[in-house]
């Protein structure tokens, strides 16, 4: 508990849900975050991973309900009724010259389309409808991915660890305490998740709808092993590359819906390239040096708890055996990705392999 850092007026057992817990004594020597209070860990930083939920859940109908749908649906009705009086101005005026009568019917339909009422029929409605709730979810995606990104970048902007040579994961291993930033880090990635499942199966279902429950199944229990199990630096480089071509995915997907599918091309064409380089190259090199690095570099290969040393030739398969999975099943979504992108090439636009059965008909139909 910290009892210390927490406010006076704070009951007891409420502390660990608003601070982080076991804080400790700084280390003699460090590498990185020289000034930072450091953590160790407990099944107390449960209780803050449910607040970190609770807070997200809150946030996410907050921003979807006032602003993001409000956006959004004025943005599709705008559009909508745009394109509805420009057909019918264009329809009335093609009646008048078939009539002969072209001047007094174009007089007509200038002064009665912009006056007349526009009636939506209940297909478009349940389009523009669905297209603003989907718009808003996705753009929760975004902003979220977006600040976690930054905070990513500064945690891996500090760590002595590098993409491209990712060796020193493991050098000084068990890499504890923790500062309080990893530590904050982590627990919000993993509420984040664990947030995410609730979402999966409240939102419609998806046509991927297995392989994402199974992704984050298996981030998940990466992210509470890796943390126990003292391999954070590994975890904290693999969120690292996995959440930036989320912001492009969830960008482009926000564009379409409102019906803005240039940008929402060029957007996916970034997140092809992005999620091509972070989750089938780089991720590759951490699996990599997680298979031969670790060996090598960690001094001593035994499992001792007492010492914060949980490295084991049983643990080591069973980290990188996780990872291989994460791999296979991002192997399948590039396809997916490969395929859409395939349409984007030959003209046919963007659209998401992996949304749900509806969104892809509208799409085919616009």
């Amino acid at each position: 508990m910290n009892t210390v850092q927490a406010p006076a007026w704070l009951q007891s057992f409420i502390i660990p849900f608003f601070t982080l817990s076991y804080p400790t004594d700084s280390p003699v020597s460090t590498d990185s975050f020289h000034d930072s209070v450091y953590y160790n860990t407990g099944l107390l930083d449960g209780c803050l991973i449910i607040s970190f939920i609770a807070v997200m859940a809150i946030l996410r109908d907050l921003t979807r309900i006032y602003v993001l749908e409000p956006f959004a649906r004025w943005k599709v009705t705008r559009d909508w009724e745009r394109s509805r009086r420009c057909k019918t101005e264009t329809s009335v005026i093609s009646n008048g010259v078939t009539n002969g009568s072209a001047s007094a019917q174009n007089g007509h339909a200038q002064h009665s389309s912009k006056h007349a009422p526009l009636a939506m029929t209940r297909k478009e409605a349940r389009k523009l409808h669905r297209n603003v709730l989907r718009f808003a979810e996705q753009g929760w995606s975004a902003i979220y991915y977006s600040i976690q990104v930054l905070y990513g970048m500064y945690v891996y902007s500090q760590l002595p660890t590098r993409a491209l040579d990712p060796s020193d994961l493991w050098v000084n291993y068990p890499h504890i305490p923790l500062p309080g930033v990893i530590k904050f880090y982590y627990l919000s990635q993993t509420a984040f998740y664990l947030h995410q499942i609730l979402i999966l199966n409240a939102e419609a279902r998806r046509k991927d709808h297995v392989q994402m429950m199974m992704h984050h199944i298996i981030t998940i229990i990466l992210l509470v092993t890796s943390y126990f199990y003292n391999y954070t630096r590994a975890g904290c480089l693999i969120l690292v590359l996995m959440d930036p071509c989320d912001v492009f995915l969830s960008t482009a997907k926000m564009l379409r819906y409102i019906g803005l599918y240039t940008l929402c091309d060029i957007t996916f064409t970034w997140f092809l390239i992005s999620w091509f380089v972070t989750r089938h190259v780089l991720f590759v090199i951490v699996i990599k040096s997680t298979w031969f690095d670790s060996v090598r570099l960690v001094p001593e290969i035994a499992w001792a708890p007492e010492r914060g040393i949980y490295f084991s030739d049983f643990s080591r398969k069973a980290f990188i055996g996780l990872l291989v999975a994460l791999q296979i099943i991002q192997i399948i979504w590039f396809w997916m990705i490969c395929r859409v992108a395939w349409r984007v090439l030959t003209g046919q636009g963007a659209s998401d392999d992996r949304s749900d059965e509806e969104d892809i008909v509208e799409h085919k139909e616009h």
